[in-house]
C-alpha cells in the first residue's frame, strides 16, 4: 500500500521538488504533502484513505464542490466530441457571451489556458493600447508568474521593483513600479512622478494571494481616478476573486469597474482555463484584428468551456451567493468566537465563498500586516487541523475557499477540530 511519505519520495525522484507548482511541497508548514487519490463534494481522499473537508478547493475554481455531477456530465459530454481542436468551437463563444452579458464593461474577452497567461496578455495589450511601458503593481499582489510581475517593493513607494525570482533579469522589471495595497498615496507619487509613462495600474481587487485582504474605503475608487485621469488603464485581476464573491465578482461588490479585467479558476470549473476581457475600443488591439499579440494552442479549449458553462449554470441559480456566503459566515463566526474562547491573538474574515484566517489579533489591511503574523503558531495549527481531517491551504499567507457543497455538518466538525487546535496551540 503506498503512503503519502512514499509517493512523495517517488514524486521527488522526478518532479522537482516533488511537486508541480512550489506551495504543495509543504515547505511553508513543514511535514509530508497529502498525495490525493479522489475528490467529491466537499471532500478529498488521499492515497492512505484518509478524508478530509476540503477548504483547498483547488486554489478556487471548486465553489460547487468536487466532482459535481453536472458539470462531470458536461465534461464527459464535451470530451466525446473531441479533446482539443486548434480551431474555433460554439463552446468558447457561449462562455463569452456569459461573461459579456455578467459585467456591462465587457464587450469582447480572449480566453487563455492559465490566469498567468492572461495577466501576462493584459500587460501587453495595455502597453499595446497606450503605447507606454510603465505598469504599476502592489506588494504582496500575485498575478502568476510573468517575469515582469515577479517584483516586490524596494526601499519606499518611488522605489522601482527589483525581483523576486531568480532568472528575471533587472532589466526585464525596470519598467515596474510597486505601491502599496491600500496606500493610495503610495500609488499618487507614483502617477506624480511617472503618470505620462505608466500605461497601467493592475491589482487583485481582493487579495486573495497575502491571504484575503479587502480593499480600503475609496482605495479602488481612487485607482479608477488615478488612471483614468493619467490615461492608464486599470486592471482587476479576478482570476482568484471573480465569480468567488459574488456573482459579478470583486468589482460588482465595490462597485469600481476596470478598463480589463482577468478571469479564472471558476470560470474552467477545475480545467485549466484564464481569459482576459474588456470593452472592443481596447480590446481590438489584440491579433488578429490589431498590432499586440496573443496566442495559444489550447486557448478556448471545448473540455475547459464545457465545465465552466455547466459551472456558471450552477452558481448563476437564484440564491447561490447569499446561501454560500451565510453558511461560510457562520464557519466564519465560529472561528473568531473559538479564538476569543481561547484567549489566542488568531481571527478569520470572508467575503461570498472567499475566506482568511490569521494569526493576528484582527485581520490585516496590508502586506506588512500579514508578515506579522506569529508563522510557528498557525504551522501548530495547521498540522493539527490536517490530522484533525481538516485540509486547508498549506501556507499562512493563502486564502482557503468554501464551497456550496460544504454542509452544516462539515461546518461543525471544522469548528470542533479548531476549538481543540486553538486551545492546544494557546
Amino acid at each position: 500500500m503506498s503512503t503519502n511519505a512514499s509517493e512523495f519520495e517517488r514524486a521527488a525522484k522526478v518532479l522537482v521538488g516533488g511537486v508541480n507548482s512550489a506551495v504543495r511541497a509543504f515547505r511553508a508548514v513543514g511535514g509530508t504533502p497529502r498525495f490525493i487519490a479522489r475528490a467529491e463534494g466537499a471532500y478529498m481522499w488521499d492515497v492512505e484513505g484518509r478524508r478530509y473537508i476540503d477548504y483547498l478547493g483547488s486554489w478556487g475554481p471548486m465553489i460547487a464542490g468536487h466532482s459535481h455531477p453536472q458539470v462531470v456530465e458536461a465534461v464527459t459530454r464535451a470530451a466525446r466530441d473531441g479533446l482539443s481542436f486548434g480551431a474555433p468551437n460554439l463552446r468558447e463563444s457561449e462562455l463569452a457571451e456569459r461573461l459579456c452579458a455578467m459585467f456591462p464593461q465587457v464587450e469582447r474577452v480572449r480566453f487563455t489556458s492559465s490566469g498567468t497567461e492572461a495577466t501576462m496578455s493584459a500587460l501587453r495589450l495595455a502597453r499595446g493600447f497606450t503605447k507606454r511601458d510603465r505598469i504599476v503593481k502592489f506588494e504582496g499582489c500575485y498575478h502568476g508568474t510573468a517575469d515582469s510581475l515577479l517584483v516586490k517593493a524596494g526601499s519606499g513607494a518611488l522605489a522601482f521593483g527589483s525581483p523576486t525570482s531568480a532568472g528575471v533579469p533587472a532589466d526585464v522589471v525596470r519598467h515596474t513600479l510597486v505601491a502599496q495595497f491600500n496606500d493610495l498615496a503610495s500609488v499618487q507619487a507614483l502617477f506624480a512622478q511617472y503618470g505620462d509613462e505608466i500605461a497601467c495600474v493592475i491589482v487583485e481587487p481582493m487579495p486573495g494571494n497575502m491571504n484575503l485582504i479587502l480593499p480600503a474605503p475609496g482605495f479602488l475608487a481612487g485607482l479608477r481616478e488615478l488612471c483614468s485621469r493619467h490615461g492608464a488603464l486599470l486592471i482587476f485581476d479576478e482570476v482568484m476573486s471573480g465569480f468567488r464573491v459574488a456573482l459579478g465578482g470583486a468589482q460588482e461588490k465595490v462597485g469600481v469597474v476596470p478598463d480589463l479585467s482577468t478571469f479564472g479558476k471558476v470560470i474552467g470549473g477545475g480545467m485549466p482555463v484564464g481569459a482576459l476581457a474588456g470593452p472592443a475600443r481596447i480590446m481590438e488591439s489584440m491579433a488578429p484584428l490589431g498590432p499586440v499579440y496573443q496566442a495559444g494552442t489550447l486557448s478556448g479549449n471545448p473540455i475547459a468551456m464545457a465545465a465552466g458553462l455547466a459551472t456558471l449554470d450552477l452558481i448563476g441559480a437564484p440564491g447561490f451567493f447569499d446561501r454560500l456566503g451565510a453558511r461560510c459566515g457562520r464557519l466564519i463566526d465560529g472561528l473568531n468566537a473559538a479564538a476569543r474562547e481561547a484567549g489566542l491573538a488568531f481571527c478569520a474574515q470572508h467575503v461570498g465563498g472567499l475566506a482568511g484566517m490569521y494569526a493576528l489579533a484582527t485581520p490585516p489591511n496590508s502586506f506588512t500586516q500579514v508578515q506579522g503574523q506569529d508563522v510557528e503558531r498557525f504551522k501548530r495549527f495547521y498540522h493539527l487541523m490536517l490530522d484533525a481531517g481538516i485540509y486547508l491551504p498549506p501556507s499562512p499567507v493563502e486564502a482557503f475557499f468554501f464551497s456550496s457543497a460544504h454542509s452544516e455538518a462539515d461546518v461543525d466538525a471544522t469548528l470542533d477540530a479548531a476549538r481543540a487546535a486553538l486551545r492546544a496551540v494557546a
